[in-house]
């Protein structure tokens, strides 16, 4: 799959000659680099994120000062400079060092060259470790090959993406764009969860759970009974779920839950893990 065959199926075809016209015939000799849309590169096309999309995938994932905003494969660099205007700190990473440069002129001109950073890599190798927010424009299958890197961010990362979703991974929020925007104006909302798969010890017994993205399900075990769990659900790093009619509900911190006493009604609990599970 790529992101020619992808525009084939959605564009008509007068879109479709203009397209090709402009990757083509944008570039005049001598004249200053400037990307063209669908211009090749290394996993993907080049195509730029409307900017009425740039600002709505920023506002679904709520930035502010506070974050570091990252994107992978960031082309002429519009959603990390967004970004940035916003007071975020923000990374784009992008293969073509040609679009570095473009990205890294843009930014000093738009006066945010501080706080936006570009540089040439391959987002596959890339350290993501510092992201509060992941703002992608990419294709199912790179979402896949990213999704382990994606899962092993701290819990609550807000990642969104425009229009081509994580395969297996349902999003926690979808939101259609209108206004200027005519092709690839859906924006997925994931947010990071925390890891709860494996045996935990609670006060009221034994609790295993297997987990899959930000549903989960399991059994609490205790004085030889084993009553399933229902509604297991994670958003970030907070949990809820149902186990014998109590609702539990609270927040988890690496191999321990502590609950809230005013968001469930069993009260106050803790939870520690023995045992993790893949």
């Amino acid at each position: 799959m790529n992101l020619v065959r992808s525009i084939i199926q959605v564009l008509p075809v007068s879109c479709l000659v203009a397209f090709a016209a402009s990757a083509v015939f944008a570039q005049t000799p001598g004249a200053p680099y400037v990307p063209s849309s669908g211009q090749a590169g290394k996993d993907v096309v080049w195509v730029p994120t409307a900017t009425v999309m740039v600002d709505k995938m920023l506002d679904v994932a709520k930035v502010t000062p506070e974050d570091y905003v990252i994107d992978l494969g960031s082309g002429d660099g519009r959603n990390v400079i967004a970004a940035a205007k916003r007071g975020a700190q923000a990374l784009g990473v992008e293969y073509n060092n040609d679009l570095v440069e473009y990205s890294r002129r843009a930014a000093e001109a738009e006066g945010v060259a501080d706080k936006a950073l570009f540089v040439q890599g391959d987002m596959y190798d890339a350290d993501i470790s510092r992201a509060t927010v992941m703002a992608l424009f990419l294709l199912s299958e790179n979402l896949r090959r990213l999704t382990p890197k994606l899962l092993g961010l701290k819990p609550g990362t807000r990642i969104v993406v425009n229009t081509f979703g994580i395969e297996g991974w349902t999003a926690d929020e979808i939101h259609k764009v209108e206004g200027d925007c005519d092709y690839w104006c859906v924006v997925l909302l994931y947010i990071v969860p925390a890891r709860v798969a494996g045996t935990w010890r609670l006060p009221q017994g034994e609790l295993k759970l297997e987990q899959n993205f930000q549903t989960f399900s399991g059994t609490l075990s205790s004085g030889g009974a084993s009553t399933p769990i229902a509604d297991g659900r994670l958003r970030g790093d907070q949990i809820r779920f149902t186990a014998g009619g109590a609702v539990y509900a609270g927040r988890v911190n690496g191999d321990t839950m502590q609950g809230d006493p005013k968001g469930a009604a069993t009260g106050a609990w803790t939870a520690t893990r023995l045992r993790a599970s893949p």
